[in-house]
């Protein structure tokens, strides 16, 4: 088997479980994620953003800075303002599937499995 097979990835000895933890700690504050849900249709500014989630556009900022280093969006410049999207698709379909693990936490029988 090659070192660079998806399979290997996902082996307990692989050194990117200690990248992943740190997403997961990046996502595990509720504005990033809903700034995840809020882009899953394309870019956005940090004022529209910030409109969406209702809460002020200095924060979302930060937020998105976080978000940022951590290669989860990308910016984009557009004279003086940026919009932001997510880098891919991985992201959000972290932030589902922990979505839908949440539904089996508050309902015997998820919406989802109907």
């Amino acid at each position: 088997m090659h070192a660079d097979t998806h399979e290997d990835s996902l082996s307990p000895e692989t050194p990117l479980v200690d990248v992943a933890v740190e997403v997961f700690r990046l996502l595990s504050d509720a504005t990033r994620v809903r700034i995840i849900l809020a882009l899953k249709d394309g870019e956005l500014s940090v004022n529209h953003l910030a409109d969406i989630l209702d809460r002020p556009a200095a924060s979302v900022s930060q937020h998105l800075a976080k978000l940022r280093w951590a290669r989860l969006v990308h910016a984009r410049q557009d004279g003086n303002r940026a919009f932001y999207s997510l880098v891919d698709e991985h992201a959000l379909r972290v932030v589902k599937e922990a979505l839908l693990q949440a539904e089996h936490s508050v309902d015997e029988r998820p919406a989802h499995h109907a």
